[in-house]
This record gives structure tokens, sequence and C-alpha cells, in this order.
């Protein structure tokens, strides 16, 4: 698997995900996996493949003084970023499937938005297994598909008709585990109780020249393109992808989430 299919990015593109794509797509989500997952006072959470931390960072007040926050990432710029932004949770390099952690270590685990980019899903879910104490809880969330996502569904289709195949697929990479069936196929094993929820979800861009800029810079694109593709590609999005554009320029389009509970 290449780092476009692994979801990894050098720091530059870590600094501006941080910057761009936390806002429009990623913030929305913490809150909501962290009801899901009961994450509370006192509770010790761990943030499997936290990328810059949005959801390590959301954590820290919940779970008070009392409480301890980890994130473990594999891409060191993500981890730089999120170190800078908040020094107050533990941030530690590892694989998440084979955590640096030991046995029942935590009783709130999550995941947002990491699983479909591990080489080894199965031994990351045993990891997590095996991570979370009894009476704990796993969170995973994953994107629903691209055809419930529409102007990423469209990107795709203009980026494959553009340069072909290969950044259409890295960008089509998050959206691999799509359905509530995949997901539960995918995190099952090691889990006596499984919960999916669907979950509504907005992306939100200031314009289609912040979006594709988004996408290509802060994201695995960033290697695949040069600057004139570039160029390109923010010229037949003017086009092709106005329809995700309201009178002002803004752009928003559907991207729901699936999420699954786990209890050990």
């Amino acid at each position: 698997m290449n780092d476009a299919m692994t979801g990894q990015v050098s720091p530059e593109a870590a600094e501006l995900y941080e910057r761009f794509f936390v806002p429009a797509l990623f913030d929305q989500w913490p809150s909501q996996l962290l009801d899901l997952a009961g994450v509370g006072v006192g509770d010790e959470v761990l943030d499997i493949a936290c990328g810059t931390g949005v959801l390590a960072r959301a954590a820290k007040p919940r779970v008070g003084p009392t409480g301890f926050v980890c994130g473990v990432d594999l891409n060191a710029g993500m981890l730089s970023v999120a170190a800078r932004v908040e020094p107050g949770v533990s941030w530690v390099p590892g694989r998440a499937e084979s955590l640096p952690m030991p046995d029942n270590s935590f009783n709130r685990v999550c995941c947002q938005f990491g699983l479909m980019f591990f080489s080894d899903q199965q031994a990351a879910v045993g990891e997590m297994a095996r991570v979370v104490r009894a009476g704990g809880s796993v969170c995973v969330a994953t994107w629903s598909g691209l055809s419930e996502t529409p102007g990423y569904a469209a990107m795709v289709e203009l980026l494959d008709d553009l340069f072909g195949p290969e950044p259409a697929r890295a960008l089509a990479a998050p959206y691999s585990i799509g359905t509530a069936s995949a997901l539960y196929d995918a995190i099952s094993t090691g889990f006596d109780e499984v919960e999916v929820h669907r979950l509504e979800g907005l992306a939100r861009f200031p314009s289609i020249d912040a979006w594709v800029s988004t996408d290509v810079h802060a994201w695995t694109l960033r290697d695949m393109l040069d600057n004139d593709q570039f160029v390109e590609l923010c010229t037949q999005a003017r086009i092709q992808l106005r329809e995700f554009c309201d009178p002002a320029g803004l752009v928003t389009f559907p991207a729901p989430a699936l999420v699954a509970v786990m209890r050990p």
C-alpha cells in the first residue's frame, strides 16, 4: 500500500490539514463520538490514528484533571501539529496494528476516520480489544460510501477524467468502508457487543478553489499532481462542481459517517 492508500502526508500537508480540513470536515464529529463512547470525568481515553488530534483534544476537558488522554499516530507530521496545538495530551508515535500500550490500559478507545487506512484492519481491531478494559468501550468512525457523499463522488470522477485512476483512487480511499455491513465485518472480531450508527454530517468549504486546494495540498494528492495539474483541476472544478455552491460561492454537501460502538 502506498502513502495515498494509508493516509500518510508530509509535515507541510499536516499543517494545512489542521488549518483547513479540520474545520471543513472533522471537527463536527468528536463530541458525537465521545458521547457514543460514554467518555466522562476520570476516563482514560486512547485516540488511535489521532491525526492532528481533533478528537483527543475534545476529550481532554471531558475527562478533567483526574482523567488521561493519549493520541497515537504513525505520521510524525500529524503528531507534531497535535503537540503544538494541545501540549496537555500525551502524543505517542505508533501503529494501530501494534499499539505501544499494555493490555487493559484504557477504558475508552476511539478511532475517528482511520480504520480504512490500516494495512491490517483485523490486527488493528484486535489491538483495540487488547488495550480496552472490561466494562469499557471502543468507538470507531468511518465515512459512508461515495454514493452518499455527492461532492466527493463528483471530485473523484473529475480526477479520473483529467488525470486517470491513481489520484482518483487516492481521493476515494477514505470511503472504502462505506456501508454498515462492511464496517461491522471489519470490527466485529474480538467484541461481544457491536452497534453501528449512521450520523449525518456536512462538508463545508469557503469556495470551490478552497475545496480543491485543501484536497490537493492538505492530503496525499499533494505529491500526485504538479502545479499545472492543480491549476487545471481548479479550472475544471469551477465549471463541473458548481452545483455544490450556493449563490455566495460557499460549498456544502452531505458527508455522513458510520460509527461502530463495541464493548468487550
